[in-house]
């Protein structure tokens, strides 16, 4: 199974303010099909906590922190994003969620698909059921 990633994103300092980038298929591995963001989340509260399928995903904290909690059938990875210039691919088939947002924090993730609601596992138990009948 793939694992999830930082990945460091292209930096161009200038004393004007700093410049970061994203291309698909150069700086993620993947062909980038829709953009959404997650923003003014109260304090205490989790997003995510699905898998998908077939979508892969690249998190970028735009502004503020939060942490990205990774699992699959035995581990679980803890990131904690906090800069525009890195970001955290998640391939399918691993489950997530997001924590422990700081005030203000915007989170930008780039997805390989469109939304498709067939290609959510919104329950970690079907997760588990999928992992065993996938492989």
């Amino acid at each position: 199974m793939a694992i999830a990633e930082i990945i460091q994103l292209p930096k161009i300092l200038d004393e004007r303010g700093n410049l970061s980038f994203i291309e698909d298929k150069i700086h993620i591995p993947f062909k980038i099909i829709r953009s959404y963001w997650i923003y003014d989340v109260p304090g205490g509260e989790i997003r995510g906590g699905h898998a998908f399928k077939e979508q892969q995903e690249f998190i970028v904290a735009l502004t503020g922190s939060f942490d990205v909690i990774i699992k699959d059938r035995t581990t679980e990875q803890r990131f904690h994003l906090n800069r525009s210039y890195y970001g955290l691919f998640i391939p399918n088939g691993l489950w997530r969620h997001l924590e422990n947002f700081s005030t203000n924090a915007l989170a930008l993730v780039i997805a390989s698909t469109n939304y498709h609601e067939a290609d959510y596992i919104r329950d970690f138990e079907h997760y588990l059921d999928y992992l065993k009948n996938d492989k």
